[in-house]
Parts: structure tokens; C-alpha cells; sequence
């Protein structure tokens, strides 16, 4: 029987990165997807429940739109969150843009520029406890859940490694 420790959480280990989840930037990272994303949402008057500006924009710009999100899947960036950092890495290969250690993040604010609503998006900006930019995120779709993932995962690193310096502290006690 092979001597192999359990795991608190399935694939996770001490000590070692591991991936949490891995997001996609909507087109709306970019001006064209702003502007689909502001035409879209131009006219608030709703018939039956639905914006009267979906109804008249919506199957006109769904080419463009078609065309920004094959796009950004090829030439786009994807963000990688691991249980030591965050990273930007683009699409397709391996090709590093961007990375931050989640132990240097302080707070992380969302900024949703115009045309980002209608996606649902707003880009996530990850900031040092003096409140500079450590890293931008831009797009990500449901911005709230990754940024509760990201602050959950820096808190569970940060008591893991209070708890294994209160370890490392304990002096053997004689027998």
C-alpha cells in the first residue's frame, strides 16, 4: 500500500502551485465589443420584458460580434488563477504577458467601462496594499466571482503559511 498523504482539497498541495481555474476576456476587452456592447444596451424601452435596442441591433451586429469572440479564442489572452499567482497568458501557447503573486495582493477594484455592462464584464484590478496597480485583468465576465475567488484563495494562503511558521516554531518537547 503505497504511503501517500490525503489531500485537503483534491489536487492541491502544500508547497507546490496548483491551477484553481483558468477564465476567457469576453470581446468586450476590446473597442469593437465596446461598441457592440453600448449599441446594444442604447435604448432601455423594454417590450415584453426585452430592451427595444436588442431587438433592433441585436441580429445585425451578431457577425461582428461572431467575428471578435473567434478572435479573441486565437489571439486573445486567458487568465490563469493558481493557488500562488495569477497569470496573463495568451490563448493559444504559452507565451507570458502579465503574472502576479497572490500573496502581494492588497484589494482588487472593478472598473466597468462603457459598453462592458451589457456583457456582464468589467475588468478586475488587482492592487498592492499602497493602493498601486499590480495587475489589470480586463473583460472578465462576472467580475465579482472571480474577484471573491482570488481574495479566498489569497486569505487560504495566507493562514496556510501562518500555520506552518507556528510549526516550524514548535520546539520538540522531550519524552
Amino acid at each position: 500500500m503505497p504511503a501517500v498523504k490525503p489531500q485537503a482539497i483534491s489536487g492541491v498541495y502544500a508547497g507546490r502551485e496548483s491551477v484553481l481555474e483558468t477564465v476567457y476576456p469576453s470581446i468586450s476587452a476590446s473597442g469593437i465589443g465596446r461598441l457592440i456592447g453600448s449599441i446594444c444596451d442604447s435604448i432601455p424601452i423594454r417590450i415584453a420584458g426585452v430592451k427595444l435596442s436588442y431587438l433592433l441591433f441585436g441580429l445585425p451586429l451578431a457577425p461582428l460580434a461572431l467575428a471578435g469572440y473567434a478572435v479573441f479564442k486565437l489571439f486573445g489572452d486567458r487568465y490563469v488563477i493558481s493557488t500562488q499567482s495569477i497569470k496573463v497568458i495568451a490563448a493559444i501557447g504559452e507565451s507570458l504577458k502579465g503574472q502576479a503573486n497572490i500573496a502581494n495582493i492588497d484589494d482588487i477594484a472593478i472598473d466597468v467601462k462603457n459598453g462592458q455592462s451589457f456583457y456582464h464584464a468589467g475588468d478586475l484590478v488587482l492592487l498592492r496594499a499602497n493602493g498601486d496597480e499590480l495587475l489589470r485583468l480586463p473583460a472578465v465576465v462576472r467580475p465579482d466571482r472571480l474577484r471573491h475567488v482570488i481574495l479566498e484563495t489569497r486569505d487560504a494562503r495566507q493562514l496556510s503559511a501562518s500555520s506552518l511558521a507556528t510549526i516550524d516554531a514548535r520546539q520538540p518537547q522531550p519524552a
